[in-house]
């Protein structure tokens, strides 16, 4: 920030009447009480971090661990690329990682709403990290496998199953539920620092000085990532938790299948993300721009999401979540049709930039309705539900994009993803009035008397 103050014309002339300026001071402290409101109302807020110490330390260790893995990230996929020469081998990692996730997340989710979810989330680290150790072998081989990469994928999205709905169920435990908005804002900051700073890094890593160096630090921070894990204090299960079996299971997905508004969270996001997710094609597109430009794609997304998180004050005024996250969804498609016409690497970064802002305000807003609405002793469960529909739309969109671009070009691959992504998210308000009209406020009551009354009947 500039510290000099910039010049006032009025300083050049005396005031003709001295004892009128009294006032002006006081107009200028209104002003910036006006405009410093103003700003907090869009201003991250940072509640959560001083309320919860478990929080914090959940906080920084992910924080820590996610930028790690974002290197892998783009270097995982890079790689391939570098072995093979094929899009269609690099969007097969994304079906690859699918069938994991479709099954271990429902797993994990059950898991999550019957053991400490911190005992979950540890032993799973430690897993992933055995997994970055066997990159970074097979990365100082003569030859190293592509095989190898489709292993290690398919295992780290078997773990992120069953991780993710144990770290998404830990936070309605450590907070009261009107610091949620705040705590997930917080949770997307951090993650978005890490999606800018881990693909740039890596991808520039990679380039220069081979993938093991990069998989060497995503080690490190997991190491980093299970000392904090370590510190946090035991999370017990919820009251009248259900063991983990098939029955528990569909118990949660007919809950699911029973609320509009959570299906209409998930099959909009899916029909955004498969439709409207060019990533597998980065490696191809970076060629044509410079091949060090492939973690800027990877990163320009988490650039605008980055800024939206951090000008996300003002989603706390809004209620009507569902409308949100039609708007954003419609967007992040709008933007990438603009990103398969961009032909200089600026313009394709700042279209990758608003898709991303676009998809975080669509994230916090699913997010939002997700922990209003859920019961505790469902929210395991559902958190599998949630990690399956968040990741199937980005992992079959890469094998989409794959597939499309090899049969009809690069540009046509993005342009008709992003049209159809519009397309179907309008089709999709048609079809879940409900999810369109829905109000947070009334979630909010609808979840207390869920849990009242389970209670009451056990």
């Amino acid at each position: 920030m500039n510290s000099q103050q910039p010049h006032n014309p009025s300083h050049l002339t005396p005031d003709p009447v001295p004892h009128e300026a009294a006032p002006t001071p006081r107009l200028d402290q209104k002003s910036a009480k006006q405009s410093g409101a103003l700003i907090s109302s869009f201003a991250i807020d940072l509640t959560p971090l001083k309320v919860s110490r478990d929080f914090r330390l959940l906080f920084i260790g992910q924080s820590i661990s996610f930028f790690g893995s974002m290197m892998s990230f783009v270097v995982l996929p890079w790689q391939m690329y570098q072995l093979t020469k094929s899009t269609l081998a690099v969007g097969l990692l994304g079906v690859t990682e699918f069938i994991p996730v479709l099954f271990m997340a429902f797993i994990g989710g059950a898991l999550a709403d019957y053991i400490d979810r911190r005992r979950v989330v540890r032993l799973t680290e430690t897993l992933l990290a055995v997994g970055s150790a066997a990159l970074i072998v097979n990365s100082q081989l003569a030859q190293p496998r592509a095989w190898m990469l489709f292993v290690c994928a398919a295992s780290f999205a078997a773990l992120n199953g069953l991780q993710r709905p144990s770290l998404e169920a830990l936070v309605p435990r450590l907070m009261p539920p009107e610091l949620l908005p705040a705590a997930y804002a917080l949770k997307s900051l951090s993650g978005n620092i890490g999606y800018v700073a881990g693909p740039a890094l890596g991808g520039l890593l990679a380039v220069k000085f081979g993938p093991a160096l990069a998989y060497s630090i995503d080690l490190t921070t997991f190491i980093i990532s299970l000392i904090v894990l370590w510190m946090m204090t035991a999370v017990p299960p919820p009251p009248l938790a259900e063991r983990p079996s098939l029955r528990s299971i569909v118990e949660g997905l007919r809950y699911a299948k029973s609320r509009p508004e959570l299906m209409g969270t998930y099959l909009v996001d899916i029909n955004a993300m498969f439709f409207g997710m060019p990533m597998a094609l980065f490696p191809a597109i970076a060629e044509s721009f410079g091949g060090a430009s492939v973690g800027l794609l990877y990163s320009a997304p988490a650039v605008g999401s980055l800024l939206a998180t951090l000008t996300s004050g003002w989603t706390a005024r809004v209620h009507r979540h569902g409308l949100g996250v039609v708007i954003a969804a419609a967007v992040w498609g709008l933007a990438i049709i603009c990103f398969g016409f961009a032909n200089h690497l600026w313009l394709a970064l700042l279209c990758l930039a608003l898709a991303g802002a676009s998809d975080m305000v669509s994230g916090l807003f699913r997010m939002t309705i997700w922990n209003q609405t859920i019961p505790d002793y469902l929210r395991g469960r559902l958190a599998g539900i949630e990690m399956v529909s968040y990741t199937t739309g980005p992992l079959l969109g890469n094998a989409e994009s794959g597939v499309v671009a090899r049969l009809f070009g690069i540009r046509t691959s993005i342009l008709s993803g992003g049209i159809l992504c519009v397309v179907g998210t309008g089709l999709l308000a048609m079809i879940l009035p409900a999810f369109l009209h829905y109000d947070g406020r009334d979630g909010l009551a609808r979840k207390q008397q869920e849990e009242e009354a389970r209670l009451a009947a056990s």
